[in-house]
């Protein structure tokens, strides 16, 4: 199968994560894959896997200072009017390789793939991350442009031959903007396992980054103040807590700084530690030490990368007990799930865990049991895809 893959991110966070093994998986399973985003020619086979220098756990870049000083309407036309010139390079692809089928990362303001689809009449599958109007709304400072943004997710959506939402709840987004049920197919995110099949025991890996004979409670990414890891940082000074736990962030993110400085008021500096941003190769070696691996907050329609890296190696894994975690995770069978309306519930989960390693061993073994459960991997992912192609009329 001819697929031309299309996305408009430039970041290296779990984003580029995300697109570089779909594509990766894609290519893998025998399919021709061509790449038409920012950066890359008209008619250039390039990802943007095969451009990036692996370097996670960081921000947009660029793009994040562009938008800090621009405008806020100005940056959002300018969005918009981005369709125009990747409808332009879509088409020249789209005719030059003549896909089977077009491949689209949704971003707002993005309706370059339909377009293509209504021109040459290329179907047309939309895969969606994030209601993005509301995200924005909520989480980035809100939209200038809120009814152009919000005519643009529906048409976009509604305009695609397939939506393919990452969880059940974001399919409830999807559906109330007139998605035909027949038309959205939920694909979670996925791991790969080759990349982590190399990863050292944790003993090994604990002596590697000098974390002998300490608790290690793990975050990975690129960490931001609604993650609540200032909890744990506090949590850590308490007396319920065990002298020998240390907590390491695998990533970087704007509230290191204050995380740092709150660990040394609470005498913790040298219990926490940030690795800063890392090759994506180094990941597995982080994660493999972690005895308890954080996901304190969750935005309640995502399916968080980081948690199939803790299930794929079998963490014991503390998370809140939200619609679209419970998707994946299972209360004291493959995570320890906290109330997160009720106060000092995290705490507790955390106190509770920590003192117990039967549990600890217990939550492992059903994390690991996980991905081939519900085959949380790319390459299942490429091959629905695949799938839902060949149904297409």
């Amino acid at each position: 199968m001819k697929i031309l893959y299309h996305h408009r991110t430039a970041s290296k966070d779990g984003q580029a994560v995300h697109i570089e093994e779909m594509i990766e998986a894609l290519r893998s399973e025998g399919h021709v894959v061509q790449v038409v985003a920012p950066g890359t020619p008209d008619t250039t086979d390039s990802a943007p896997g095969q451009k990036s220098d692996g370097q996670m756990g960081g921000d947009m870049g660029w793009v994040h200072r562009l938008k800090a000083h621009l405008p806020k309407a100005v940056y959002e036309l300018m969005e918009f009017a981005y369709s125009y010139v990747a409808y332009r390079k879509l088409v020249v692809a789209a005719r030059a390789f003549k896909p089977d089928v077009i491949y689209e990362r949704y971003n707002l303001f993005l309706l370059s793939g339909l377009m293509v689809k209504k021109r040459l009449g290329i179907p047309l599958l939309l895969e969606v991350n994030a209601p993005l109007v509301q995200e924005r709304l909520q989480h980035s400072g809100g939209l200038a442009l809120r009814r152009l943004a919000t005519w643009a997710e529906g048409v976009a959506w509604r305009g695609a031959d397939r939506v393919l939402p990452v969880t059940h709840v974001l399919a409830d987004y999807v559906r109330g903007r007139g998605v035909p049920e027949a038309h959205i197919q939920v694909i979670p995110n996925g791991i790969n396992r080759a990349h982590f099949a190399q990863s050292p025991g944790q003993d090994e890996a604990k002596a590697q980054l000098g974390l002998q004979d300490r608790l290690v409670l793990g975050f990975t990414g690129f960490v931001r103040d609604w993650h609540g890891v200032d909890r744990i940082v506090d949590w850590m000074a308490t007396p319920q807590a065990p002298a020998h736990t240390h907590l390491l962030v695998v990533g970087d993110g704007p509230v290191r700084q204050a995380l740092e400085e709150q660990a040394r008021r609470l005498g913790l500096a040298n219990r926490v530690g940030f690795t800063g941003v890392i090759h994506r190769d180094q990941v597995p070696a982080h994660v493999a030490a972690f005895d308890v691996a954080l996901q304190p907050a969750v935005t309640p329609y995502a399916s968080p990368l980081k948690l199939m890296e803790y299930l794929v190696l079998g963490k014991a894994i503390i998370a809140p007990s939200t619609p679209n975690l419970r998707e994946t995770l299972t209360h004291e069978s493959n995570a320890l799930l906290f109330d997160e309306s009720a106060p000092g519930s995290l705490e507790q989960a955390l106190t509770r865990l920590c003192a117990d390693a039967d549990l600890r061993a217990r939550l492992a073994l059903g994390a690991a049991q996980t991905i081939d459960r519900l085959d949380l991997t790319w390459i299942g992912n490429a091959r629905r895809v695949v799938a839902l192609v060949e149904e297409l009329p």
